[in-house]
């Protein structure tokens, strides 16, 4: 019988752990977070309950049922606080995977190792804010940070706050930032009309086998004008100010390309800004098992889910941003494959529909090169070893390198604590700018390692006592 590891509990990791079981095989679902969920069901913890918690989430009663599905069946282990700091690559089989079990910085934590038959990595996204002129001031948060305080501890970011950036992810923070109190000052989306029009309103006959998304969409857009909430396309904030922290900020109006208008500048008073301009795909485990990734970021696969690394598949973000739906579906598909089975054609075709609404999304939302018109030579683009974008255009313009390695060894951008998952699209993008040809190795920004804190003395221990017992 064969035995599936699902790494990430989000809504990709349980729809393959809940079809690998529905073919016989058994399974054990790692999950760093205190719950399954993910980001997207993220929710109060067990002991501050909410019974109203399914107004804050869209498809609730389903993820209730597929954690339920998991949690009563004997043969789905799930393991909460898992933290895998490790992978050994092997030639024709999945890696052996080291995890350590309990809190991030506790005492005592549980080494374990296992040995699947397949492995399927469900490690989601990072979300990407593009730098602007004061976006390290306290006060300045990423949309998903906001929504993560919303959801999970019922925490404001601020009185007065503004959300911008680009995508519908945006609505849903609005949406959580109204129900525990906070005043919107606006919601800023950079794509415009045209870029918004190219996305969503060619063919729209084609959307509607994705029609429960308009139902969504046309939910946010009741509360926005219940409230009043201004929504501005072709815009984006350009600076932030204040002393402390955010004071008020600076809007501006964009070309197509999302270069700022002069003379359009406008400033709004708030003590928060939240800005998202979307995704980038969690990598690390991927890349450390030998996964293949494309210049997008992106892990390869193929039509089964499969990666270049036998026994190695992936669902959800990690092969491309395209929301749940498309998760749920890439995930089911997964782990019917590590199963042994053939995917369901309803799986299949739901695939195909979400697979085409992410292409739409890339359309209307995605970013355009213009933003770096924006930042200017004294913005910080590297927070973590404090490298300016001045500090970037320079070191490309005088060693005249087009490496992407040797640049930021030259500048030690994407290099700090972060290790680039904060930076590092940004710091590839605009040295691909600076840099006439273009870059040599572009996308190696997908390439991050493993960054899991490990005690050296939890190294011994582990080295110890793991062994091929722990597994499924």
């Amino acid at each position: 019988m064969t035995e599936v590891l699902v790494v990430g509990g989000g809504p990709a990791g349980m729809a393959a752990a809940l079809a690998a079981r529905r073919h016989g095989t058994r399974v054990v679902l790692l999950e760093a977070g205190d719950d399954v969920g993910g980001q997207y069901w993220r929710h109060l913890p067990g002991g501050r309950a909410d019974t109203r918690e399914r107004l804050w989430h869209h498809g609730w009663d389903r993820f209730v049922a597929m954690r339920d599905e998991l949690l009563g069946d004997e043969g789905c282990e799930v393991v909460t606080g898992a933290h895998v700091w490790s992978v050994d690559r092997r030639d024709d089989a999945p890696p052996l995977v080291h995890v350590f079990v309990g809190e991030p910085d506790g005492q005592g934590r549980e080494p374990r190792t296992f040995d699947p038959a397949a492995l399927v990595l469900a490690t989601g996204a990072y979300e990407r804010t593009l730098p602007f002129h004061g976006w390290d001031l306290p006060g300045v948060f990423t949309a998903g940070a906001a929504q993560a305080l919303a959801k999970g501890e019922r925490v404001a970011v601020g009185r007065r706050v503004l959300v911008a950036g680009a995508g519908p992810f945006l609505l849903p923070v609005v949406s959580s930032l109204l129900r525990i109190g906070a005043e919107v000052a606006g919601v800023v989306e950079a794509a415009g009309p045209a870029q918004l029009a190219r996305g969503w309103a060619t063919r729209p006959w084609q959307l509607l086998a994705a029609r429960h998304k308009t139902g969504e969409l046309a939910g946010y857009a009741r509360q926005l004008a219940a409230r009043r909430i201004p929504y501005r396309t072709g815009a984006a904030v350009v600076a932030a100010h204040g002393v402390d922290r955010v004071e008020a900020v600076t809007v501006a109006r964009l070309t197509r390309d999302w270069r700022p208008i002069p003379g359009t500048e406008r400033r709004i008073e708030a003590d928060a800004v939240c800005v998202s301009h979307g995704f980038v795909p969690r990598t690390e485990l991927a890349t450390a098992a030998g996964c293949a990734v494309g210049v997008d970021g992106a892990v390869t696969v193929d039509e089964r889910q499969r990666t270049s690394v036998p026994g190695v598949l992936t669902a959800g973000e990690l092969t491309g941003i395209g929301g749940v739906d498309l998760a749920l579906a890439e995930g089911e598909i997964a782990g019917t494959v590590a199963a042994g089975g053939v995917p369901a054609p309803g799986a299949v075709r739901e695939r195909a529909v979400f697979r085409k609404f992410a292409v739409r999304l890339a359309a209307a939302h995605g970013i355009r090169p213009g933003w770096r018109a924006w930042v200017d030579d004294d913005t910080v683009v590297c927070r973590c070893e404090d490298v300016t974008a001045g500090a970037l255009r320079q070191a490309a313009e005088l060693t005249g390198s087009r490496g992407l390695r040797s640049l930021k060894l030259t500048t030690r951008a994407g290099l700090g604590l972060c290790q680039g998952r904060t930076c590092g699209r940004t710091v590839e993008d605009m040295l691909t700018a600076a840099n006439e040809p273009g870059l040599l190795d572009p996308g190696r920004t997908a390439h991050r390692p493993i960054a899991i804190p490990v005690r050296l003395g939890e190294l011994s221990t582990s080295t110890r006592t793991s062994n091929r017992e722990d597994v499924p």
